[in-house]
């Protein structure tokens, strides 16, 4: 009986001290890698006519990331990742605006890049969802195309940009973008939350003040996805059991190029499906999206929505695909006036959101509550069998 004590007290700590290097990974997972981050608006040119070229320099020990973001034409992000820590950016701004032909910006040396993919923010559909059933139909208003607006030049804070635009129809509204690159891993701090790491960047879209033209007005987003080798092409959904970080929300979306098992993904887009409809929200102002399967699109046809398509690749692979914001019976855009929507980029694996310390917490407690029991009653039982009784009473 004593050397089975020994064995259950041994194991018994063998299992607490796996738990606690569990949590403690979870924990501090990731965090000890960072990048270098240099920011450069337009370079070589003070104030090119047209839009901005923002270029952020994201280095690492023996690796750089290069974000582009541009607002000539359709708003677009760049990114390129390279196998040394030395690789720069080359702009030949007679060619960039230009928008006629392509290599009017380079990543030299051009045999460092290991892999490069962009994402367009190309039109704004909206449409009268009278039936309240949330199915884009023939009710469509004419479309906003984004490479028409009139953006503002880009707004600087740090390693965060913010781009705004508008249009006549839109009012007094706008649609803008901020562009978030990060040097470490972290998380955002206003819903929904995203999970980051040195390797991504974020950009957060909101329409603000948008005039409806009708009282069950609904918006749909159209992005294209760029790139050459690697275009990403399709959407995974990975689910998980922890809200705790976005409630109510138990799946992300990745959109990632088709490859092989053996293959480790090289970019991603990535997204929570939810949109929420107040500038700081609580959980009553969140709301659902979707999207559709990615189509094949015409490569010319995103060259000439956006100069940073057409000066950089040659013969782009396009894919394109529609979020749409808002399910049957949640509130149309008329009730705030306001929605926002944030998607993650960046290269090598998405970041995943493991099972935190406070899920891990509550479900040692639900489930340690009961084994102790068990385990009391156990050893009660085997107390109790160790007694020697007999039924015969002593005669005097």
């Amino acid at each position: 009986m004593a050397a089975k004590g020994k064995g259950s007290c041994k194991v018994s700590l063998l299992f607490r001290f796996s738990v606690f290097s569990f949590c403690y990974s979870l924990v501090t997972a990731g965090q000890t890698y960072q990048r270098k981050l240099s920011v450069q608006l337009n370079p070589g040119f003070h104030s090119p006519p047209g839009g901005d070229l923002l270029h952020v320099r994201a280095v690492g020990e023996n690796d750089t990331l290069h974000y582009l973001f541009c607002s000539q034409g359709a708003p677009t992000l760049l990114l390129v990742h390279t196998n040394t820590s030395s690789s720069t950016l080359k702009v030949n701004w007679t060619q960039f605006l230009d928008r006629n032909v392509s290599g009017g910006l380079e990543v030299e040396p051009k045999s460092s890049v290991l892999y490069s993919t962009a994402i367009v923010f190309s039109k704004l559909l909206e449409y009268d969802d009278f039936n309240d059933t949330a199915q884009p139909s023939s009710t469509f208003f004419p479309l906003y195309d984004l490479q028409n607006f009139n953006w503002s030049r880009l707004n600087l804070s740090g390693s965060t940009s913010l781009l705004c635009g508008t249009e006549g129809t839109l009012g007094n509204g706008s649609l803008c973008l901020q562009l978030s690159v990060f040097d470490v891993e972290g998380r955002g701090e206003a819903w929904p939350r995203l999970l980051h790491t040195a390797n991504s960047s974020q950009l957060e879209l909101w329409l603000d003040g948008v005039s409806p033209r009708s009282n069950h007005s609904r918006f749909l987003l159209e992005l294209l996805a760029v790139g050459g080798a690697y275009t990403p092409s399709h959407v995974e959904i990975h689910r998980s059991i922890d809200d705790e970080f976005t409630p109510s929300m138990f799946s992300v979306s990745r959109w990632v190029p088709e490859l092989n098992g053996s293959h480790q993904v090289p970019g991603f887009f990535q997204w929570k499906p939810v949109a929420y409809r107040q500038p700081h929200p609580v959980l009553e102002d969140a709301t659902s999206c979707h999207h559709s399967d990615p189509l094949p699109q015409s490569g010319e046809t995103a060259a000439a929505m956006s100069g940073l398509i057409r000066a950089f690749y040659t013969e782009p692979e396009v894919f394109g695909l529609n979020v749409s914001f808002g399910l049957a019976g949640d509130p149309f855009y008329n009730s705030t006036r306001f929605l926002s929507w944030t998607l993650l980029a960046g290269v090598g694996s998405p970041p995943m959101d493991s099972i935190s310390p406070l899920v891990i917490s509550m479900m040692a407690v639900g489930l340690g509550v009961p084994l102790v029991f068990v385990l009391l009653g156990s050893v009660y039982v085997c107390t109790r069998k160790t007694v020697v009784t007999t039924p015969y009473q002593p005669i005097n």
